[in-house]
Parts: C-alpha cells; sequence; structure tokens
C-alpha cells in the first residue's frame, strides 16, 4: 500500500472514532472531504446520503441509536456471560494499547472495548505505519501491520457487523425507517464496510460474532431496576 493511502486509511479510522462518540461537535459538517477519502480507498458504494441535521437534533440520534448506556458499542456486552471472561478481554485489549503507547484519556473516558477507542487505535496504528513508511525502517512497518492484522481478527472484526446489524435494526424499530436513512445507520454500515475491507487486504478473516450465538451480558444480581430514578 502506498504512503498516500496508508494516510487516507488512518483518516478514515479518525474520523470514525470522533463519530461514534456521544457529539459535541456536528461531525456531519466533517463530510465534504470523506468523499475523497472513500474513493481512494475504494469505498465509494459507502458514500454518504445529504445529511442536514444540527447538532441537538444529531445528540438526539445519538441517543435513539446507541441508547442511555450505548452498550451496542462495547465488545464485551457481546455475550460474554461471565465477568471474568470481560475481564480476560478487556485485559487483552488494554496490552495492544500500552504495547503500541496508546493512553486513552481526554474529558470524555470510555472503557477500552469502546467502539471508539477499537477505532482510534487502529488510526494510531496506521499513523505509525504511515511514519516508519516515510522513513523507509521496513521493520517497523511490518510491526505495525502484524498489530493491526492481530487486533482486528481478534476483536473488532469479530463484532462490527453485529453493532451495523444492531443500530439498523433499532432504528427501523423505533423510526421506520430503511438503510441510511439515519447518520448513525449509515455510520455504523461504513464502519463494518470498512473494516472487513481492512482485513480483507490484510488476509484476515476474523470468526464473526453472530447475533443467535449471543446474548446480552447479564446485569449481576445485586442490581435491579427497581431501584432505579428513572423507573420510578
Amino acid at each position: 500500500m502506498t504512503l498516500e493511502l496508508i494516510i487516507r486509511r488512518a483518516q478514515l479510522y479518525r474520523f470514525l472514532a470522533d463519530a461514534f462518540l456521544y457529539p459535541t461537535e456536528n461531525w456531519l459538517e466533517d463530510l465534504p472531504p470523506l468523499h475523497a477519502i472513500l474513493f481512494d480507498l475504494g469505498l465509494d458504494d459507502f458514500q454518504p446520503p445529504e445529511f442536514d441535521y444540527p447538532l441537538p437534533v444529531l445528540q438526539e440520534e445519538h441517543r435513539r441509536a446507541f441508547g442511555l448506556t450505548g452498550s451496542l458499542s462495547y465488545e464485551t456486552e457481546y455475550g460474554l456471560t461471565y465477568e471474568f471472561r470481560q475481564s480476560q478481554e478487556m485485559a487483552d485489549i488494554a496490552g495492544f494499547y500500552y504495547a503500541f503507547g496508546f493512553r486513552p484519556g481526554g474529558a470524555r473516558h470510555e472503557r477500552p472495548d469502546h467502539l471508539g477507542l477499537q477505532l482510534e487505535f487502529l488510526y494510531v496504528l496506521s499513523l505509525k505505519e504511515a511514519a516508519a513508511a516515510e522513513q523507509r525502517i521496513e521493520e517497523h512497518v511490518e510491526v505495525c501491520i502484524e498489530a493491526r492484522k492481530s487486533f482486528l481478527n481478534d476483536h473488532l472484526g469479530r463484532w462490527i457487523d453485529l453493532l451495523a446489524e444492531g443500530v439498523a435494526r433499532g432504528a427501523s424499530l423505533t423510526t421506520g425507517q430503511g438503510p441510511d436513512t439515519t447518520p448513525y445507520v449509515w455510520l455504523a454500515r461504513l464502519a463494518a464496510g470498512f473494516v472487513r475491507a481492512d482485513a480483507q487486504s490484510l488476509g484476515v478473516t476474523p470468526q464473526v460474532l453472530l447475533r443467535r450465538e449471543t446474548a446480552p451480558t447479564p446485569l449481576p444480581v445485586d442490581i435491579s431496576c427497581e431501584t432505579c430514578p428513572v423507573a420510578e
């Protein structure tokens, strides 16, 4: 892959990482430059429709798509029925981050398994790969590529399709609207298509989670909706 395409890949991972977080700025304003990036990466089928949403409406769409808890956005919420399994997966994800000096921070803190952080990590890997390629340090390029392969195979590539399916299903149930008619349905479809394409370019075929094989992670026994203030 050329240096220009590596940078394009990094740009798209960065855009997605920011767009999936609860919006404090209107990311729809960043869509015009995205057309060229998608075209260069061979993702022209995912070009965005025309969206005209002010920020408060976009925030409402985020709440509708992901709910108050945002559980769709967390890898370990997909069928890990034992707490120690969640801890193991979290530790494995955090190990990837630590190995490459990725230290999530800022005003909005998220768990390591959050979609936004996983996308941001792949952005960081792509930037490191671009820097190594520019300096012609092939060993460092290979390290970044191998890390991307492993992360897509073991983590993001396994569950991104479930997220896209869940967002689309939620939109059809709450609004009765079809594919790509809301920003987050389109965004999730783009993310899933991009991750699949990235994995395929690396010769990676993740063992994709299927909805029938997963179940919502149960709440601890000491948690009850009856005590929730919202229930009143």
